[in-house]
């Protein structure tokens, strides 16, 4: 068959519509613009133009990206890439793909970001959250923590592409390898309940990794360790902020109070629901 760009997108969404994949016609042009690196104005004056010998062999990787996409394979981990707080971030299958919900966190970070601020970011991950901090905050120091090494070398190639020299990438169960305090700790730590995660959409349940998911059986499990443990790693008056699943408000904010943190506040998304629990260090002095 001879295709252009034209016929090319169209067989791509009707593919990934007949495998009932969300949003097909946006995942169909994702591909395509990733394998001819194709501008929409230049989709628009030769879409219709037959295929040259090359553009005809590259139709062969397209078609076999739009095949595993249908299969539920996410778009980000074919392409490699994904956009996050206007900022362009490498992914794979080592890491959770960022998430829009995940930016009313930094926001609510950069809003709270003191100058020449030292910040730590627990499970780190591809380092979203810290090099989005990092590039658009006031951060003088940034230290990232996972547990997993192919995180790890996701967020380091996210930090080199940013030009971040400041940041820093740390190999640690937690707070095991980790030394000195830091003005704010931000986290989105696993926290879905280990039964929900068979519930969980396809491309999650099946490609992304458990390791940065499952939370324990009533995922609050990294809350508890940070909670409890924080406080030694913040400055008086050091904030910390997590990311948390839309149910889990309420107890994530009595896990903080129990650790000694004061104005705890919960922070709604754009959909109305609970998505960042944060708070303060008390001054050693109680704050007189």
């Amino acid at each position: 068959m001879q295709w252009s760009y034209d016929t090319l997108l169209k067989w791509g969404t009707d593919e990934l519509t007949a495998h009932s994949v969300d949003n097909a016609s946006v995942d169909a042009w994702y591909l395509l613009e990733h394998i001819y690196g194709i501008s929409r104005v230049d989709f628009l004056i030769r879409r219709n133009d037959p295929f040259d010998e090359v553009q005809m062999k590259q139709s062969a990787d397209y078609q076999a990206l739009i095949r595993r996409r249908s299969e539920g394979y996410p778009v980000q981990y074919l392409t490699g890439s994904t956009e996050f707080m206007g900022l362009p971030f490498f992914v794979n299958e080592s890491v959770l793909i960022p998430r829009q919900d995940t930016e009313v966190l930094v926001e609510t970070a950069l809003a709270m970001m003191k100058p020449e601020c030292r910040l730590l970011d627990m499970c780190t991950g591809s380092g979203c959250i810290l090099l989005s901090l990092a590039k658009l905050g006031t951060v003088a120091e940034g230290i990232g923590v996972d547990i997993s090494e192919g995180a790890l070398k996701v967020a380091e190639r996210n930090r080199e592409n940013l030009g971040l020299p400041q940041v820093r990438l740390v190999h640690s169960n937690l707070f095991e390898s980790v030394e000195g305090v830091f003005d704010m700790i931000v986290s989105n730590p696993p926290y879905i309940p280990t039964e929900d995660i068979e519930d969980l959409m396809r491309e999650v349940r099946d490609h992304e990794p458990h390791l940065a998911l499952d939370g324990s059986k009533d995922g609050l499990l990294f809350y508890r360790k940070l909670a409890e443990e924080s406080g030694r790693y913040l400055v008086p008056g050091g904030s910390l902020l997590f990311e948390i699943g839309y149910d889990q408000g309420g107890a994530v904010s009595q896990l903080l109070d129990q650790a000694g943190f004061k104005d705890i506040h919960v922070k709604k998304d754009l959909a109305g629901l609970d998505r960042v629990v944060y708070a303060v260090k008390a001054a050693e002095d109680g704050g007189k």
